[in-house]
């Protein structure tokens, strides 16, 4: 299997609202998405890239699958 590509935050936001997701509000550099009673927060750290197990556990809050973001 193919490495997971590094993601920054904005990344995973552009994927979270392609998706339906909500931007509900920002806490510092925190922002919290919903959709249908589902949260996820997502760091933003400039475009710093997110570590590995960060980016699957918000993918996984997503919905999206590794396989999906792969054929991306």
């Amino acid at each position: 299997m193919p490495k997971l590509p590094l993601l920054s935050g904005p990344e995973l936001i552009k994927l979270a609202l392609e998706r339906g997701f909500l931007m509900e509000r920002q806490r510092g550099s925190h922002v919290i998405l919903s959709k249908e009673g589902r949260f996820t927060v997502i760091p933003v750290h400039g475009q710093k890239s997110l570590k590995t197990g960060l980016t699957l556990q918000i993918l996984k809050d997503l919905g999206i699958s590794r396989e999906e973001l792969l054929k991306k």
